[in-house]
């Protein structure tokens, strides 16, 4: 899901990791919350009695949330440019294909000026049995990994040779980067050793200083946004993305689009059948976000799903003999909270890291090494929640934080962000507060806001929320108004939408996948009862079973479906 703080929606955080890509995003929360489409279970085959923490349609939190509206479905005339290019496919990448192609800066006056979008194929394999055509090609399949800033392109080219055979041989893998993101007019904003700065500064500042430097870093990381994006800066919305994949899906011949999307993925494929009802086919989304709630409700409830995850990996730690924690579920929390205030108190030295900046300086480079501070210890954690693959990993990494030593966490943390050894970072997170800084008003104003929210979030989450709370304060700063609002999406007249949930996801909680499915007309909600962000493609027959063959026979699960490990 996307936060608006720090806090990364989608599966890019651990895509290199995940066969099937998956994402986080902690900067800036699209969430919404409110009222929702009409289409019942009964009528849509959608997803039945509510989970107990539900909050989308018929909920209090904002009753005056409307449904997303479609465009047209006539292309308009000032646009007959942009779907009629002919964009030239070239070798790229080592047996993959790549392409760039124009749209409009503003949809809205398309003559002030383009954009450059980059996307990458791969061909579906020649000699598929069956299908629609005489080859068995059924057309084109876009892939989005999530964030808001996880490039596709780079999904796509490690995601294309683990994706299931059949679907493989049907379709050609698409990844577009959407604009902001990656190869498409990325957007930057901070140097390397300014973004070890805005990492490491303090979440849970216990007086205005405290405070005071927080402030300074977001409204730094807004005004670096401002200098170096331009005017580019107020156009990187979801909706405009949305646009940008049914201009291409013009240019790959499509008739409807055919997609895959993951955590934020989600937002961006929902938005999609919001606005091209008639054009949207085969849409499977994975992991899904809620765009129903306000920002602040979104970054509330997804502090929640890492309170969550972190019940199952404390659950799990205190079961294992080298759990460095305690053998409770309660005592494996209770020592992470002294854990990270000692941290805070006294960051820790770390081994094996590169040397950025000089001297004694707020991120933490003393000497030849960085240490790890509070946020650090804290981003470590999170990104561990992401997947059960990365808890030995953050057993580890605990054990030798108590033991004076943070440089497993700190890895954790910089794995998180993108960070490179020689201290560069992706434009991950630049992208990825800018779409949810316009996605959605801030969630709040100023840190006097931030604190009356503390409590609620503490309720939520007692080990996370006071940390999710603080990092949603950056978009109060940012340079540019939010063009979005909460909504529904109803897609009134699309073919069934599958949309995933996995019971204990972190950063896309299940309340909002059972949320969307009773949102969207079509919507038919698959239940994965595990842990983890995202479902499919992470070898689970189940899930995977039921997404190949709605992709490749449009056959949606049944309703009430429900995967187990």
């Amino acid at each position: 899901m996307k936060a608006t703080g720090r806090i990364l929606a989608a599966v890019f955080a651990v895509a290199g990791l995940l066969a099937g890509g998956c994402s986080s995003a902690t900067s800036g929360t699209s969430g919404t919350s409110g009222t929702g489409g009409s289409a019942g279970p009964a009528a849509s085959g959608g997803p039945g009695a509510a989970p107990a923490d539900a909050i989308g349609p018929g909920g209090s939190a904002a009753p005056d949330v409307t449904p997303l509206e479609p465009l047209p479905a006539a292309v308009p005339a000032a646009l007959d440019s942009y779907y009629g290019q002919k964009p030239a496919w070239r070798p790229c990448d080592d047996g993959f294909e790549c392409t760039t192609f124009q749209v409009p800066l503003d949809y809205d006056h398309p003559a002030d000026g383009d954009l450059t979008l980059s996307a990458v194929r791969v061909p579906a394999a020649p000699a598929a049995p069956g299908g629609a055509s005489a080859d068995g090609r059924l057309g084109s399949l876009l892939l989005n990994p999530g964030g808001p800033g996880g490039s596709a392109i780079e999904y796509v080219e490690s995601a294309a040779r683990t994706y299931d055979l059949g679907v493989r041989a049907r379709y050609d893998l698409v990844g577009l980067d959407p604009r902001g993101v990656g190869r498409s007019s990325p957007v930057t904003c901070l140097s390397g050793d300014r973004m070890d700065v805005f990492t490491s500064v303090g979440l849970t500042p216990a007086d205005q200083r405290g405070i005071d430097a927080l402030v300074a870093a977001d409204k730094e990381f807004a005004e670096g946004c401002r200098q170096r994006a331009g005017a580019a800066l107020g156009h990187v919305s979801t909706v405009e993305a949305a646009r940008d994949m049914d201009v291409l899906r013009a240019l790959l011949g499509d008739e409807k689009l055919t997609y895959v999307g993951k955590s934020y993925g989600t937002f961006l494929g929902a938005t999609y059948a919001g606005l091209f009802p008639s054009r949207a086919g085969r849409l499977v989304l994975d992991g899904a976000m809620d765009p129903s709630l306000d920002s602040v409700t979104g970054n509330r409830t997804q502090a929640g799903g890492f309170e969550t995850a972190w019940a199952a990996f404390a659950k799990d730690c205190a079961r294992r003999d080298d759990c460095p924690l305690g053998r409770t579920e309660q005592a494996v929390g209770d020592q992470l909270t002294a854990l990270f205030a000692a941290v805070r108190a006294n960051p820790l030295p770390t081994t094996g890291n590169d040397t950025t900046g000089s001297g004694t300086t707020g991120s933490g480079t003393t000497g030849n090494g960085r240490r790890l501070t509070e946020a650090q210890a804290t981003t470590g954690v999170i990104h561990a929640m992401y997947a059960d693959f990365l808890w030995p990993k953050l057993r580890t990494a605990l054990t030798d934080a108590k033991a004076g030593d943070g440089t497993g966490l700190l890895k954790l943390s910089d794995a998180y962000y993108g960070r490179e050894a020689d201290g560069s970072y992706p434009n991950l997170m630049f992208a990825n507060t800018a779409v949810n800084c316009l996605d959605l008003p801030a969630p709040f104003a100023g840190p006097e806001d931030v604190q009356r929210a503390v409590p609620d979030f503490e309720r939520t989450s007692p080990h996370f929320g006071r940390d999710m709370a603080w990092m949603a304060l950056t978009c109060a700063y940012w340079p540019v108004r939010a063009t979005g609002a909460a909504h529904t999406v109803r897609a009134a007249g699309a073919a069934p939408i599958v949309v995933i949930g996995t019971t204990r996801d972190p950063a896309t909680p299940y309340a909002w996948a059972w949320s969307l499915a009773a949102q969207l007309e079509s919507g038919r909600l698959l239940t994965y009862d595990g842990d983890g962000h995202t479902a499919y493609g992470r070898h689970n027959a189940c899930v995977d079973g039921a997404v190949n063959r709605f992709l490749l026979t449009g056959e949606a699960p049944e309703p009430g479906k429900r995967c187990g490990r």
